[in-house]
């Protein structure tokens, strides 16, 4: 039921809600999950080879860089356990030298990984949601403007989502359609090779941001539920049993170090491939992994393009009695070619009275403070300055320089700069005498700003004001600086471990495009809610009418206001700060005429002064309060030249301002708070679920022992066993259990079966003195998802060979398959095998003997009375709790969110209606930003279990997409 409603607050101004839109920008089509059918014949007919990449140290094979296998890694250089082949021999003969590689890290099996190149599937991807925050909105907008009686005409963002014509549509990697962002489930480096070889985005990736595991504790790095990012150490329910994720750690850690290194080469190897020549990766690490992480990064992309390694700290450290608390990350930052890498320059707005020198002041007339407490007790205006040098210590120009009637020489070093700037500095009162020798006034203001150096003291307590959704949620002020100083609007940023979805945020805040990947469906459920409900500031487009105006207006002179496109690449209308250097100073030639010209109004004014007051002043001398004696004969003529002398300093002031270089603040774009913007389109993806293959001959069974030390992979007893195998026998011992309590099917015999798609074969008694039953098995991949296809398929070889049943055993199935109950006669039974089968003997044992349990649909229930609307009410979900074994139904308690299609065409899933069921409020940004728009009773139909009402589909079809807190998803589709 919806939640209860607060009572409204008075209305504010109405918002004009947008999205940022990169129109200029494209993407390759790809199949939907509806199409697979018909891109699956394509790809069986000429499938796309795996990718070869070459390692950057090759070795030939046979032979070894180190005496034996290193137990550690560790760094050799130049002589040090090398052993040379027969060309080097060769060349030490011939010559009497020998050419040797610099240093570089060795592990286990490296050796033996340089033997060849680096092969790489390149499967398809296919999307599964196409999703516009926008369209959210605008539906609850035009549901408040209805009750208050307003006429509407919102738009369907979803008529032109692809803009592609609709005879290319089945045409898959062939055509290029409207650009929309990504979110991508796999494997990370499958998914980037196949976004090179199939969509041809080898060279176009502006930043890549690596957020690697730190260490080597499995339940440190991966959360199991939307519902709570709190994890235990050491406790199994904490422990992640997604499939992808056991596999991703089997992969990174089943060796400990040595994987590690292993798994960060191949993905940095296949980063670089996409990455433009202008671009950056930036990889965030602890200090437990930071130097191998560096010496690794070296290895791929070279030395030479190491650009610098960023300090970041971290909220706090843990207090150690025999160590000092480690307080920081790094971020190592690469181009892939450090001599035409792109870069920003961020500035801090942090300088202060007293730092860096700033601690004399000026009054508006001249008059300098030295003394803290005189400069306290001044009502007036203070500009705060240092003095600085402009000497050298040579080579340089030696003379005599007079200033206010005395000579100044540089002493022992050299005049840094020639005598007409040292005159024009000193026409502009921006010379200070300090004894024998002349400094250079620096004005807090000429330059307000800092640059920002690699130790970023300031992020930790960013970080922890943020609100964490995720266990590993990285600090979004420190993803935000490297995007800013890497890229430009229009950019693409890529993060290979999407984690909160922080990097994706941080892109769409700035304009930006953005793909994000992650193995672990609960971090792509977290992040596609919070893209999904995220609010951004709208920022001027520099190419737009109302940013040609603010610019117009920043510069002082008129811009022309045509040919204007809102194209977001030509960037934002930033805010910018002077940036006054003496050189800007010494060569304005202005300051010259200005001085002349006032020289005529001036030098009268001082005559008639000093001939009232009886005295002979030179400028630098008139006091700026005259003494009793002389006050009152000489006080206008005091008054006037004090006044002209100002007037004076303010325009020359203003020229050199004018003149001046100025540094243009790329975190501070200008803002027009009368437009809220929302996350623009995006789609859900994921791998092809039947290429979805083990990545070597080893099985993940008893891994997790030998990553923690406990035992080696050899020992282990199911070791090189074959997968179905495995699945077989557990089935024999186990049967499997249906949803009533107690109904379990036992299987009679269970032999292996040598099908295409059906694995073995089995009889059981159906019911309990009923008749024997022929069931067909299908048995998913070790690290996979089954679809809709396969079990199609299947269920057609099963009633080819007269099977009662098919059951369809994998740890998890797409969306789409959900709805399958049947194939004609045969009935298809769904049984999700408990991730338990993939972990050691220690998480294996959950006091639970179900290994395999059938899975049912979602209860859904469509609500119409006739009339013009209908609406959906979820009733529940059958929830699989991967930690007891246990199925729970009819409880909405475990959907954390559903979503409507309320146009089906069988083609894409479109979420038109969006309705989140857990805990948090993830629009309360804009909640806040929108009261006028949408009232209370508008937002609390998002956190309902029954739908909106809208009007029948045109196609007479509807989809209902049901996930739950362990981010599986289930989908049902509807005729109405």
């Amino acid at each position: 039921m919806a939640r209860p409603t607060k009572p409204s607050k008075s209305p504010k101004s109405f918002k004009q809600v947008d999205a940022l839109k990169h129109d200029a920008a494209s993407r390759r089509n790809i199949p939907t999950a509806e199409m697979e059918s018909f891109f699956r014949r394509e790809e069986d007919a000429s499938p796309m080879p795996p990718k070869h990449y070459r390692r950057d140290r090759p070795l030939a094979e046979g032979y070894t860089r180190t005496a034996e296998e290193p137990r550690v890694p560790e760094l050799i250089w130049n002589g040090a356990k090398i052993t040379i082949t027969e060309d080097q021999m060769k060349e030490l003969a011939e010559t009497g030298k020998l050419t040797l590689s610099d240093a570089q890290l060795v592990w286990r099996g490296k050796d033996k990984q340089d033997w060849s190149d680096l092969v790489v599937n390149v499967p398809p991807l296919y999307i599964q949601e196409k999703i516009h925050p926008k369209a959210i909105i605008d539906d609850l907008k035009r549901r408040t403007a209805e009750k208050r009686e307003a006429k509407t005409d919102a738009p369907d963002l979803f008529a032109d989502f692809n803009g592609i014509e609709p005879d290319q549509r089945a045409e898959f990697y062939q055509h290029d359609q409207h650009w929309s962002n990504r979110m991508i489930l796999g494997d990370s480096l499958q998914v980037m090779a196949s976004l090179a070889e199939r969509e041809s985005l080898r060279g176009k990736v502006q930043c890549i941001y690596f957020d690697p595991p730190y260490g080597i504790k499995f339940n440190s790095n991966w959360q199991v539920s939307t519902l709570s990012r709190d994890v235990k150490d050491g406790k199994q329910v904490d422990i992640s049993r997604e499939p992808e994720q056991v596999k991703a750690f089997r992969d990174t850690w089943k060796d400990k170090a040595h994987s590690y290194l292993t798994y960060l080469r191949d993905r940095l190897t296949v980063m670089r491939d996409l990455l433009t020549a202008s671009g950056s990766i930036f990889v965030q690490i602890g200090d437990e992994n930071v130097h191998r992480v560096r010496s690794v990064m070296e290895e791929v992309f070279g030395a030479n393009n190491f650009v610098q390694l960023l300090i970041v700290s971290k909220t706090s450290g843990l207090e150690s009695s025999d160590s000092l608390p480690s307080t920081a990350d790094f971020v190592i930052w690469f181009a892939k070619d450090s001599k035409a890498h792109k870069y920003r320059q961020l500035w801090l707005h942090d300088k202060e009275v007293g730092s860096g020198g700033y601690n004399l002041a000026q009054t508006s007339d001249g008059l300098i403070l030295r003394n803290a407490d005189a400069r306290a007790t001044h009502e007036g205006e203070l500009r705060y300055f240092a003095s600085s040098d402009i000497t050298k210590p040579g080579p340089g120009s030696k003379y005599s320089f007079r200033f206010n009637g005395k000579d100044y020489t540089s002493g022992p070093r050299w005049w840094g700069t020639t005598p007409e700037a040292l005159r024009r500095l000193g026409m502009s009162d921006r010379l200070l005498p300090v004894g024998d020798r002349l400094r250079f006034k620096r004005f807090l203001d000429d330059f307000p700003v800092k640059s920002l150096n690699n130790y970023w003291g300031d992020t930790g307590t960013g970080s922890f004001t943020e609100s964490k959704i995720y266990v590993v949620q990285t600090g979004s002020k420190v993803i935000e600086r490297c995007v800013l100083m890497s890229t430009d609007p229009g950019d693409i940023v890529l993060d290979p471990t999407c984690g909160s979805g922080t990097t994706a945020y941080v892109a769409e805040q700035w304009g930006r495009r953005w793909i994000t990947i992650d193995t672990s469906r609960v971090a792509l459920a977290l992040a596609r809610t919070r893209l999904m409900a995220a609010r951004y500031p709208w920022y001027l487009l520099a190419d737009s009418h109302d940013g040609r105006a603010k610019e117009a207006d920043l510069q002082k002179r008129a811009l022309p206001d045509t040919n204007l496109r809102n194209d977001v690449r030509q960037g934002f209308v930033y805010e910018r700060v002077p940036h006054i250097m003496l050189s800007s100073i010494a060569n304005n030639s202005l300051i010259d005429d200005i001085w002349e010209r006032w020289q005529g109004v001036l030098e009268p004014l001082r005559a008639r002064l000093n001939k009232a007051a009886k005295n002979c002043w030179e400028e630098w001398e008139i006091p700026r309060n005259l003494s009793a004696d002389n006050a009152a004969s000489a006080a206008e003529p005091h008054r006037k030249w004090w006044e002209a002398r100002m007037a004076r300093q303010q325009e020359i002031d203003a020229s050199i301002a004018a003149r001046a270089d100025v540094e243009y603040l790329y975190d501070r774009p200008y803002i027009d708070n009368a437009r809220v913007r929302v996350t623009g389109p995006f789609t859900v993806e994921s791998l092809s679920p039947h290429r979805v293959l083990p990545a070597s001959d080893e099985e993940l069974i008893d891994m997790l022992d030998a990553a923690e030390g406990n035992r080696s992979a050899a020992e282990a007893d199911l070791a090189g066993q074959d997968f179905a195998a495995i699945v077989i026998d557990y089935l024999k011992s186990e049967g499997v259990r249906q949803q009533a309590k107690g109904d379990r099917i036992t299987f009679e015999s269970l032999t292996p079966w040598p099908g295409n798609f059906i694995g073995a074969s089995g009889t059981f008694i159906e019911g309990e003195n009923g008749p024997e039953r022929r069931a067909a098995i299908l048995i998913g991949p070790e690290y996979g998802t089954v679809g809709r296809q396969d079990i199609v398929a299947a269920a057609r070889e099963a009633v080819d060979a007269r099977f009662d049943v098919l059951i369809a055993c994998a740890f998890n199935f797409d969306a789409h398959s959900s709805e399958l109950g049947s194939l004609g006669s045969l009935k298809i039974l769904k049984a999700r095998i408990n991730p338990d089968m993939h972990m050691s003997k220690e998480l294996k044992n959950t006091g639970r003997g179900n290994m395999f349990v059938v899975f049912g649909e979602p209860d859904v229930e469509i609500l119409d009375d006739g009339g013009p609307e209908i609406r959906v009410k979820v009733n529940g979900i059958d929830v699989f709790d991967p930690n007891t074994g246990d199925i729970r139904s009819n409880d909405t308690k475990g959907i954390a969110a559903w979503f409507i299609d309320t146009e089906y065409n069988e083609e894409s899933f479109f979420v038109r209606h969006a309705y989140f069921l857990g805990a948090n409020d993830p629009y309360t940004s804009l909640k806040t930003a929108l009261q006028a728009e949408i009232d209370e009773d508008g937002w609390a139909t998002l956190y309902s279990d029954t739908s909106r009402p809208f009007p029948r589909p045109g196609g007479r079809r509807i989809a209902v997409k049901v996930i739950n807190h362990f981010g599986d998803e289930v989908m049902k589709v509807f005729g109405v």
